[in-house]
């Protein structure tokens, strides 16, 4: 039913949204940085950053994707490029220990920085050529509502996440270094490295070896 297929994407997007959204890299740890030395709505600038950098990063993706359509053997490679994205991001993510985090005091706009440290980081890059991408192109073979939705809740959970931790941290200080961060990153962990087996089979799908 199409309606269950607008739940998986919206669900999927939303996963993965918050699973990018609050597991440790450069974007969260100046987030956090801003927030604790400037306040929350320094942190919450950094938090949107995305929403401005990814575009020209997604239609990248989408256009390189679009030239390799018509192999489907690279498609399957690069699915499973992407499931060992997932599973290393996710053994990453149970390895996590206190003191992740650096804080930097130098003082600069927070938005200019999220957006230049956005653009620098690769992450964003090789999720969408080898994650992103291939879902948006599947989610189109449903309806532009699959599309839409995906997009919607991956944006909603990466910057939402980003934001409430920001609120959290200016609240408690000492939240980012408890127990129950770690426990819902290492979560989060699990679950990255089981989506990134699935992604094993889309790759054989795609490739054509089963």
């Amino acid at each position: 039913m199409i309606i269950v297929d607008f739940i998986e994407f919206l669900a999927l997007g939303a996963f993965l949204g918050l699973t990018a959204g609050i597991s440790p890299g450069p974007l969260l740890a100046i987030t956090i940085s801003e927030t604790l030395q400037h306040g929350k709505w320094e942190g919450i600038k950094v938090a949107v950053s995305p929403l401005i950098t990814d575009m020209p990063i997604v239609l990248s993706a989408l256009f390189v994707l679009s030239q390799l359509a018509s192999s489907s053997f690279i498609i399957g490679i690069i699915a499973f490029f992407g499931a060992s994205y997932l599973i290393y991001s996710g053994i990453e993510s149970l390895k996590i220990k206190s003191g992740s985090f650096e804080i930097n005091s130098e003082k600069k706009d927070a938005l200019k920085r999220g957006v230049i440290v956005n653009f620098g980081n690769p992450h964003p890059y090789i999720f969408w050529l080898t994650i992103g991408g291939p879902m948006i192109f599947k989610s189109l073979n449903t309806h532009i509502w699959a599309t839409i939705l995906f997009i919607f809740g991956f944006y909603s959970l990466l910057v939402g996440s980003k934001v409430v931790v920001a609120l959290i941290v200016e609240r408690s200080k000492y939240f980012i270094k408890s127990k129950y961060y770690f426990s819902i990153v290492r979560t989060l962990g699990i679950a990255q490295i089981i989506f990134g087996l699935t992604f094993i089979k889309m790759g054989l799908d795609s490739s054509g070896v089963i």
